[in-house]
Protein backbone atom coordinates (compact mmCIF):
# COMPACT_ATOMS: atom_id res chain seq x y z
CA UNK A 1 0.00 0.00 0.00
CA UNK A 2 1.25 3.77 -1.04
CA UNK A 3 1.98 6.47 1.39
CA UNK A 4 -1.32 8.28 -0.06
CA UNK A 5 -3.53 5.05 0.75
CA UNK A 6 -2.12 4.72 4.18
CA UNK A 7 -2.83 8.39 4.95
CA UNK A 8 -6.70 7.89 3.87
CA UNK A 9 -7.11 5.02 5.77
CA UNK A 10 -6.06 7.08 8.67
CA UNK A 11 -8.31 9.96 8.40
CA UNK A 12 -11.24 7.21 7.87
CA UNK A 13 -10.22 5.66 11.26
CA UNK A 14 -9.80 9.27 13.25
CA UNK A 15 -13.29 10.24 11.99
CA UNK A 16 -14.80 7.02 13.29
CA UNK A 17 -13.98 7.42 16.65
CA UNK A 18 -14.63 10.99 16.56
CA UNK A 19 -18.25 9.83 15.83
CA UNK A 20 -18.22 7.32 18.57
CA UNK A 21 -16.82 9.67 21.00
CA UNK A 22 -19.85 12.34 19.94
CA UNK A 23 -22.71 9.74 20.17
CA UNK A 24 -21.39 8.68 23.95
CA UNK A 25 -21.61 12.25 24.99
CA UNK A 26 -24.79 12.39 23.65
CA UNK A 27 -26.24 9.80 25.37
CA UNK A 28 -24.82 10.49 28.60
CA UNK A 29 -27.05 14.19 28.92
CA UNK A 30 -30.15 12.20 27.60
CA UNK A 31 -30.86 8.56 28.54
CA UNK A 32 -31.27 7.16 32.02
CA UNK A 33 -29.61 4.49 33.59
CA UNK A 34 -32.40 1.58 32.64
CA UNK A 35 -31.78 -0.16 36.32
CA UNK A 36 -31.60 2.61 38.69
CA UNK A 37 -33.72 5.28 36.79
CA UNK A 38 -31.79 8.06 37.62
CA UNK A 39 -29.74 10.01 35.97
CA UNK A 40 -26.24 8.54 35.39
CA UNK A 41 -24.74 12.09 36.11
CA UNK A 42 -26.08 11.17 39.61
CA UNK A 43 -24.56 7.77 40.11
CA UNK A 44 -21.37 9.78 38.78
CA UNK A 45 -21.62 12.27 41.45
CA UNK A 46 -22.34 9.83 44.20
CA UNK A 47 -19.26 7.74 43.40
CA UNK A 48 -16.96 11.19 43.24
CA UNK A 49 -17.08 11.64 39.55
CA UNK A 50 -19.07 13.49 37.03
CA UNK A 51 -21.60 16.13 37.65
CA UNK A 52 -19.00 19.05 36.77
CA UNK A 53 -19.22 20.49 40.37
CA UNK A 54 -16.24 22.75 41.68
CA UNK A 55 -15.19 21.76 45.02
CA UNK A 56 -16.31 24.79 47.92
CA UNK A 57 -14.67 27.88 48.42
CA UNK A 58 -13.83 28.11 52.13
CA UNK A 59 -12.05 31.24 52.06
CA UNK A 60 -15.05 33.88 51.64
CA UNK A 61 -16.17 32.30 55.04
CA UNK A 62 -15.98 34.81 58.20
CA UNK A 63 -13.85 33.49 60.81
CA UNK A 64 -15.74 31.89 64.29
CA UNK A 65 -16.80 34.70 66.78
CA UNK A 66 -14.46 35.18 69.83
CA UNK A 67 -14.86 32.82 73.24
CA UNK A 68 -17.10 35.52 75.62
CA UNK A 69 -15.06 37.43 77.96
CA UNK A 70 -14.79 35.76 81.86
CA UNK A 71 -17.24 37.36 84.32
CA UNK A 72 -15.27 39.92 86.75
CA UNK A 73 -14.59 38.53 90.13
CA UNK A 74 -17.07 39.04 93.15
CA UNK A 75 -16.60 42.44 94.36
CA UNK A 76 -15.42 42.14 98.27
CA UNK A 77 -17.89 42.53 100.71
CA UNK A 78 -18.77 45.81 102.13
CA UNK A 79 -16.88 47.16 105.44
CA UNK A 80 -18.93 47.02 108.32
CA UNK A 81 -19.60 50.60 109.24
CA UNK A 82 -19.90 49.42 113.20
CA UNK A 83 -16.71 49.29 114.98
CA UNK A 84 -17.41 45.08 115.72
CA UNK A 85 -20.39 42.96 115.77
CA UNK A 86 -20.82 43.41 119.27
CA UNK A 87 -21.21 47.67 118.57
CA UNK A 88 -23.83 46.71 115.72
CA UNK A 89 -25.71 44.24 117.82
CA UNK A 90 -26.70 47.40 120.31
CA UNK A 91 -27.06 50.09 117.73
CA UNK A 92 -31.16 49.07 117.32
CA UNK A 93 -31.73 49.33 120.82
CA UNK A 94 -30.32 52.61 121.52
CA UNK A 95 -32.38 53.77 118.72
CA UNK A 96 -35.34 52.26 119.80
CA UNK A 97 -35.16 53.55 123.32
CA UNK A 98 -34.40 57.14 121.90
CA UNK A 99 -37.32 57.39 120.80
CA UNK A 100 -38.70 56.67 124.39
CA UNK A 101 -37.22 60.33 125.59
CA UNK A 102 -39.19 63.03 125.04
CA UNK A 103 -37.68 65.66 127.36
CA UNK A 104 -33.82 66.03 126.88
CA UNK A 105 -32.84 69.35 128.29
CA UNK A 106 -29.31 69.02 127.36
CA UNK A 107 -29.47 68.25 123.41
CA UNK A 108 -28.00 64.46 124.31
CA UNK A 109 -29.53 62.32 122.02
CA UNK A 110 -28.46 64.73 119.31
CA UNK A 111 -25.18 63.12 119.16
CA UNK A 112 -27.01 59.63 118.93
CA UNK A 113 -26.74 59.93 114.91
CA UNK A 114 -24.67 57.39 112.89
CA UNK A 115 -22.76 54.15 113.75
CA UNK A 116 -19.86 55.72 116.00
CA UNK A 117 -21.37 54.58 119.25
CA UNK A 118 -17.86 54.31 120.89
CA UNK A 119 -16.67 58.06 120.47
CA UNK A 120 -19.77 60.24 119.28
CA UNK A 121 -22.66 58.96 121.64
CA UNK A 122 -22.76 60.90 124.48
CA UNK A 123 -22.85 59.09 128.08
CA UNK A 124 -22.03 55.60 126.10
CA UNK A 125 -18.64 54.14 126.27
CA UNK A 126 -16.56 51.11 125.23
CA UNK A 127 -13.74 48.56 125.95
CA UNK A 128 -12.48 45.12 124.46
CA UNK A 129 -14.71 42.56 125.45
CA UNK A 130 -12.65 39.46 126.08
CA UNK A 131 -15.22 37.09 125.63
CA UNK A 132 -15.17 37.79 121.80
CA UNK A 133 -12.32 39.76 121.70
CA UNK A 134 -13.39 42.83 120.32
CA UNK A 135 -14.97 46.33 120.84
CA UNK A 136 -18.14 46.45 122.83
CA UNK A 137 -20.68 48.43 124.77
CA UNK A 138 -18.83 48.62 128.40
CA UNK A 139 -21.23 50.96 130.31
CA UNK A 140 -23.53 53.49 130.38
CA UNK A 141 -23.32 57.12 132.09
CA UNK A 142 -26.67 59.11 132.23
CA UNK A 143 -26.07 60.61 135.27
CA UNK A 144 -27.86 63.94 135.40
CA UNK A 145 -28.79 63.90 131.74
CA UNK A 146 -32.36 64.76 133.43
CA UNK A 147 -33.95 62.68 130.65
CA UNK A 148 -37.86 61.96 130.65
CA UNK A 149 -40.82 59.94 128.54
CA UNK A 150 -43.99 58.71 129.68
CA UNK A 151 -42.74 55.16 128.67
CA UNK A 152 -39.18 55.92 129.86
CA UNK A 153 -38.56 52.29 131.43
CA UNK A 154 -35.51 49.91 131.91
CA UNK A 155 -37.72 46.99 130.19
CA UNK A 156 -35.99 46.71 127.20
CA UNK A 157 -33.64 48.87 127.19
CA UNK A 158 -30.57 48.10 129.91
CA UNK A 159 -31.74 44.09 129.62
CA UNK A 160 -30.81 44.48 125.92
CA UNK A 161 -27.72 45.75 126.49
CA UNK A 162 -25.65 42.21 126.57
CA UNK A 163 -22.07 43.57 127.93
CA UNK A 164 -22.52 46.77 130.07
CA UNK A 165 -20.60 46.34 133.32
CA UNK A 166 -21.94 50.10 134.34
CA UNK A 167 -25.57 51.54 134.27
CA UNK A 168 -25.35 54.83 136.09
CA UNK A 169 -28.50 57.37 135.46
CA UNK A 170 -28.77 59.59 138.45
CA UNK A 171 -30.93 62.33 138.07
CA UNK A 172 -33.19 60.84 135.54
CA UNK A 173 -36.89 60.01 135.68
CA UNK A 174 -37.43 56.22 135.06
CA UNK A 175 -39.75 54.73 136.26
CA UNK A 176 -41.93 51.63 136.08
CA UNK A 177 -41.18 47.60 136.77
CA UNK A 178 -37.52 46.43 136.34
CA UNK A 179 -36.80 44.13 133.88
CA UNK A 180 -37.03 40.40 134.96
CA UNK A 181 -33.95 39.57 132.35
CA UNK A 182 -31.53 42.42 134.30
CA UNK A 183 -30.02 39.15 136.25
CA UNK A 184 -28.80 37.85 132.43
CA UNK A 185 -26.28 40.88 132.00
CA UNK A 186 -23.19 38.81 132.56
CA UNK A 187 -20.76 41.45 133.58
CA UNK A 188 -23.23 44.24 135.44
CA UNK A 189 -21.36 45.03 138.30
CA UNK A 190 -22.72 48.64 139.12
CA UNK A 191 -26.35 49.55 139.25
CA UNK A 192 -27.32 53.34 140.34
CA UNK A 193 -30.88 54.47 139.53
CA UNK A 194 -30.72 57.10 142.74
CA UNK A 195 -32.98 60.10 142.15
CA UNK A 196 -35.58 58.72 140.17
CA UNK A 197 -39.12 58.12 139.99
CA UNK A 198 -39.43 54.78 141.03
CA UNK A 199 -42.47 54.51 142.89
CA UNK A 200 -42.86 50.11 143.30
CA UNK A 201 -41.86 47.87 146.60
CA UNK A 202 -37.77 46.54 146.68
CA UNK A 203 -37.35 45.19 142.98
CA UNK A 204 -36.88 41.74 143.46
CA UNK A 205 -35.37 41.14 139.85
CA UNK A 206 -32.39 42.84 140.97
CA UNK A 207 -31.61 39.69 143.54
CA UNK A 208 -30.77 37.82 141.25
CA UNK A 209 -28.00 39.61 140.05
CA UNK A 210 -25.21 37.93 142.06
CA UNK A 211 -22.38 39.86 140.21
CA UNK A 212 -23.20 43.45 141.45
CA UNK A 213 -21.03 45.41 143.80
CA UNK A 214 -22.60 48.93 143.86
CA UNK A 215 -26.23 49.30 143.96
CA UNK A 216 -27.52 52.84 144.62
CA UNK A 217 -31.43 53.12 144.71
CA UNK A 218 -31.53 56.29 147.15
CA UNK A 219 -33.70 59.15 146.65
CA UNK A 220 -36.71 57.40 145.27
CA UNK A 221 -40.43 56.55 146.14
CA UNK A 222 -39.68 52.98 146.97
CA UNK A 223 -42.21 51.74 150.08
CA UNK A 224 -42.70 48.37 151.11
CA UNK A 225 -40.25 46.22 152.71
CA UNK A 226 -36.48 45.91 152.28
CA UNK A 227 -36.30 41.80 151.76
CA UNK A 228 -33.46 40.40 154.01
CA UNK A 229 -31.75 38.66 150.64
CA UNK A 230 -30.86 42.56 150.13
CA UNK A 231 -28.27 42.06 153.02
CA UNK A 232 -26.59 38.86 151.40
CA UNK A 233 -25.49 40.82 148.29
CA UNK A 234 -22.10 40.59 147.72
CA UNK A 235 -21.92 43.99 147.36
CA UNK A 236 -19.26 46.74 148.61
CA UNK A 237 -21.84 49.80 148.57
CA UNK A 238 -25.12 49.87 149.66
CA UNK A 239 -27.27 52.75 149.68
CA UNK A 240 -30.80 52.95 149.94
CA UNK A 241 -31.69 55.64 151.68
CA UNK A 242 -34.10 58.49 150.90
CA UNK A 243 -37.38 56.43 150.42
CA UNK A 244 -40.45 55.41 151.82
CA UNK A 245 -39.13 51.58 153.29
CA UNK A 246 -41.30 51.11 156.44
CA UNK A 247 -40.28 48.43 158.65
CA UNK A 248 -38.16 47.09 160.96
CA UNK A 249 -34.34 46.41 160.22
CA UNK A 250 -33.67 42.62 158.90
CA UNK A 251 -32.28 40.58 161.91
CA UNK A 252 -29.48 40.00 159.19
CA UNK A 253 -28.32 43.26 158.46
CA UNK A 254 -24.34 42.35 160.07
CA UNK A 255 -24.62 39.80 156.99
CA UNK A 256 -23.94 42.35 154.71
CA UNK A 257 -20.57 42.38 153.12
CA UNK A 258 -20.97 46.16 152.37
CA UNK A 259 -18.08 48.52 153.08
CA UNK A 260 -20.52 51.92 152.78
CA UNK A 261 -24.14 50.99 153.75
CA UNK A 262 -26.64 53.88 153.77
CA UNK A 263 -30.46 53.17 155.41
CA UNK A 264 -30.95 56.86 156.10
CA UNK A 265 -33.97 58.96 155.62
CA UNK A 266 -36.63 55.82 156.02
CA UNK A 267 -39.22 54.63 158.25
CA UNK A 268 -37.09 51.68 159.64
CA UNK A 269 -38.38 50.95 163.15
CA UNK A 270 -37.12 48.52 166.53
CA UNK A 271 -34.13 48.17 167.18
CA UNK A 272 -30.44 48.05 166.12
CA UNK A 273 -30.35 44.35 165.16
CA UNK A 274 -27.01 42.38 167.09
CA UNK A 275 -25.86 41.29 163.90
CA UNK A 276 -24.21 44.24 163.09
CA UNK A 277 -21.20 43.29 164.95
CA UNK A 278 -20.69 40.77 162.37
CA UNK A 279 -20.06 43.25 160.00
CA UNK A 280 -16.78 44.01 161.95
CA UNK A 281 -14.31 42.95 159.45
CA UNK A 282 -15.97 44.54 156.30
CA UNK A 283 -18.19 47.65 158.03
CA UNK A 284 -16.38 51.00 157.25
CA UNK A 285 -19.47 53.35 157.47
CA UNK A 286 -23.01 53.12 158.09
CA UNK A 287 -25.74 55.68 158.14
CA UNK A 288 -28.81 54.98 160.13
CA UNK A 289 -29.94 58.56 160.66
CA UNK A 290 -33.55 60.37 160.43
CA UNK A 291 -35.83 56.41 160.73
CA UNK A 292 -37.41 55.73 163.95
CA UNK A 293 -35.39 53.41 165.96
CA UNK A 294 -36.32 52.72 168.68
CA UNK A 295 -34.46 50.42 172.01
CA UNK A 296 -30.80 50.36 172.94
CA UNK A 297 -27.57 50.64 171.32
CA UNK A 298 -26.06 47.38 171.20
CA UNK A 299 -22.80 46.55 172.38
CA UNK A 300 -21.85 44.44 169.56
CA UNK A 301 -21.48 47.63 167.71
CA UNK A 302 -18.17 47.61 169.59
CA UNK A 303 -17.10 44.94 167.29
CA UNK A 304 -16.72 47.21 164.60
CA UNK A 305 -13.16 47.53 164.37
CA UNK A 306 -12.72 49.27 160.74
CA UNK A 307 -15.51 51.40 161.07
CA UNK A 308 -14.82 55.06 160.92
CA UNK A 309 -18.04 56.74 160.35
CA UNK A 310 -22.05 55.35 162.17
CA UNK A 311 -24.42 57.50 162.55
CA UNK A 312 -27.82 56.90 164.16
CA UNK A 313 -29.00 60.41 165.34
CA UNK A 314 -32.38 61.47 164.63
CA UNK A 315 -34.36 58.16 165.61
CA UNK A 316 -35.58 57.35 169.39
CA UNK A 317 -32.84 55.12 170.66
CA UNK A 318 -32.58 55.04 174.50
CA UNK A 319 -30.45 53.77 177.35
CA UNK A 320 -26.65 54.54 177.65
CA UNK A 321 -23.38 54.41 175.47
CA UNK A 322 -22.20 50.61 175.87
CA UNK A 323 -18.47 50.66 177.08
CA UNK A 324 -17.79 48.57 174.39
CA UNK A 325 -17.62 52.05 171.80
CA UNK A 326 -14.58 52.06 173.80
CA UNK A 327 -13.03 49.38 170.80
CA UNK A 328 -14.36 51.74 167.67
CA UNK A 329 -10.35 52.34 167.46
CA UNK A 330 -11.08 53.51 163.65
CA UNK A 331 -13.93 55.60 164.66
CA UNK A 332 -13.40 59.21 163.10
CA UNK A 333 -17.17 60.81 163.41
CA UNK A 334 -19.74 58.82 166.03
CA UNK A 335 -23.51 60.99 165.58
CA UNK A 336 -25.91 59.65 168.27
CA UNK A 337 -27.48 63.15 168.32
CA UNK A 338 -31.27 64.07 168.58
CA UNK A 339 -32.51 60.45 170.74
CA UNK A 340 -32.90 59.84 173.99
CA UNK A 341 -30.35 58.57 175.69
CA UNK A 342 -28.87 59.69 179.14
CA UNK A 343 -26.16 57.99 181.83
CA UNK A 344 -22.76 59.31 181.53
CA UNK A 345 -20.39 59.48 178.51
CA UNK A 346 -18.00 57.63 178.93
CA UNK A 347 -14.58 58.41 179.13
CA UNK A 348 -13.31 55.31 177.05
CA UNK A 349 -14.86 56.86 174.53
CA UNK A 350 -14.00 60.04 175.15
CA UNK A 351 -10.12 58.42 174.33
CA UNK A 352 -10.64 57.19 171.19
CA UNK A 353 -7.68 58.14 169.25
CA UNK A 354 -9.31 58.91 165.45
CA UNK A 355 -11.96 60.50 166.85
CA UNK A 356 -12.79 63.58 165.38
CA UNK A 357 -16.06 64.22 165.33
CA UNK A 358 -18.30 62.82 168.69
CA UNK A 359 -21.70 64.30 168.39
CA UNK A 360 -24.16 63.87 171.68
CA UNK A 361 -26.12 67.11 171.41
CA UNK A 362 -30.33 67.22 171.87
CA UNK A 363 -30.04 64.02 174.59
CA UNK A 364 -30.36 63.15 178.30
CA UNK A 365 -26.64 62.54 179.18
CA UNK A 366 -26.05 63.79 182.76
CA UNK A 367 -21.97 63.18 183.20
CA UNK A 368 -19.02 64.39 181.85
CA UNK A 369 -15.07 63.15 182.80
CA UNK A 370 -12.41 64.64 182.50
CA UNK A 371 -11.23 63.75 178.84
CA UNK A 372 -14.61 64.11 177.38
CA UNK A 373 -14.36 68.18 178.66
CA UNK A 374 -10.98 68.11 176.55
CA UNK A 375 -12.71 67.28 174.05
CA UNK A 376 -15.36 70.16 174.37
CA UNK A 377 -12.18 72.48 174.18
CA UNK A 378 -11.27 70.87 170.82
CA UNK A 379 -14.13 71.70 169.33
CA UNK A 380 -14.26 67.53 169.19
CA UNK A 381 -17.34 66.46 171.28
CA UNK A 382 -20.78 68.68 170.99
CA UNK A 383 -23.23 67.86 174.09
CA UNK A 384 -25.73 71.16 173.85
CA UNK A 385 -28.79 70.48 175.17
CA UNK A 386 -28.41 67.74 177.67
CA UNK A 387 -28.82 67.29 181.50
CA UNK A 388 -25.31 67.85 182.43
CA UNK A 389 -24.98 69.81 185.36
CA UNK A 390 -22.71 73.00 185.24
CA UNK A 391 -22.61 72.74 181.60
CA UNK A 392 -23.72 75.63 179.55
CA UNK A 393 -26.57 75.22 176.50
CA UNK A 394 -28.53 72.15 178.50
CA UNK A 395 -32.07 71.08 179.17
CA UNK A 396 -34.14 73.10 182.00
CA UNK A 397 -34.16 71.01 185.04
CA UNK A 398 -37.88 70.58 184.48
CA UNK A 399 -37.29 69.10 181.35
CA UNK A 400 -35.14 66.61 182.65
CA UNK A 401 -36.94 66.09 185.53
CA UNK A 402 -39.64 65.10 183.63
CA UNK A 403 -37.43 62.54 181.60
CA UNK A 404 -35.75 60.92 184.14
CA UNK A 405 -39.34 60.73 186.45
CA UNK A 406 -40.44 57.81 183.97
CA UNK A 407 -38.85 54.36 184.26
CA UNK A 408 -36.17 53.12 181.98
CA UNK A 409 -35.78 49.72 180.69
CA UNK A 410 -33.16 48.19 178.17
CA UNK A 411 -32.98 44.68 177.99
CA UNK A 412 -29.40 42.48 178.26
CA UNK A 413 -28.68 45.81 180.45
CA UNK A 414 -25.50 43.86 181.94
CA UNK A 415 -24.08 44.02 178.79
CA UNK A 416 -23.48 47.71 178.81
CA UNK A 417 -20.01 46.96 180.71
CA UNK A 418 -18.67 44.22 178.35
CA UNK A 419 -15.38 45.59 176.38
CA UNK A 420 -14.71 43.19 173.51
CA UNK A 421 -11.10 44.60 172.93
CA UNK A 422 -7.77 45.61 175.01
CA UNK A 423 -8.48 49.49 174.88
CA UNK A 424 -4.91 51.72 174.72
CA UNK A 425 -6.16 54.82 176.47
CA UNK A 426 -3.66 57.35 175.15
CA UNK A 427 -4.77 59.78 172.53
CA UNK A 428 -2.29 60.56 169.56
CA UNK A 429 -3.34 63.62 167.96
CA UNK A 430 0.04 62.87 165.18
CA UNK A 431 -2.03 59.08 164.92
CA UNK A 432 -5.46 60.64 164.93
CA UNK A 433 -3.66 62.73 161.20
CA UNK A 434 -2.43 60.27 159.63
CA UNK A 435 -5.04 57.50 160.18
CA UNK A 436 -8.15 59.72 159.80
CA UNK A 437 -10.17 58.54 157.02
CA UNK A 438 -11.76 61.64 156.11
CA UNK A 439 -12.06 61.83 152.72
CA UNK A 440 -14.14 58.16 153.13
CA UNK A 441 -16.40 59.50 156.11
CA UNK A 442 -17.42 62.18 153.45
CA UNK A 443 -18.57 59.53 150.86
CA UNK A 444 -21.76 57.95 153.10
CA UNK A 445 -22.39 61.88 153.66
CA UNK A 446 -22.48 62.54 150.12
CA UNK A 447 -25.30 59.96 149.24
CA UNK A 448 -27.41 62.08 151.56
CA UNK A 449 -27.38 64.80 148.11
CA UNK A 450 -29.82 63.87 145.59
CA UNK A 451 -27.60 64.89 142.60
CA UNK A 452 -24.47 64.27 143.42
CA UNK A 453 -22.71 61.69 141.37
CA UNK A 454 -20.91 58.96 143.72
Amino acid sequence: MTISSKFVVGLILLASCLFHVTCLHDNHHVHDDPRTGRHREALEIIIGGGGGSSPPDYQDCPPPPPPPPCPPPPRPPAPNPFESKRIELVYPIIQKFKQKIKNDPFGITKTWVGTDICNKYKGFFCDILLDYNQTALAGVNFNGFNFDGPQLILQGFIDELPDITVFHANSNNFKGAFPSKISKIKYLYELDLSNNKYSCEFPQEILVSNKLTFLDLRFNSFSGTVPPQVFMQDVDVLWINNNNFMQKIPDNLGSSPALYLTLANNHFSGPIPKSIGQAGKTLIEILLLNNQLSGCLPCEIGLLKKATLFDASHNFLTGPIPLSFACLGQMDILNLANNQLYGPVPELVCKLRNLRNLTLSYNYFSKLGQECLKLIKKNVLDVKMNCIPGLAGQRSPDECHAFFSKAKTCTGGGSFSWMPCSVSTRRNSLETIRTTSSLGSRRSYSALNPNVLL
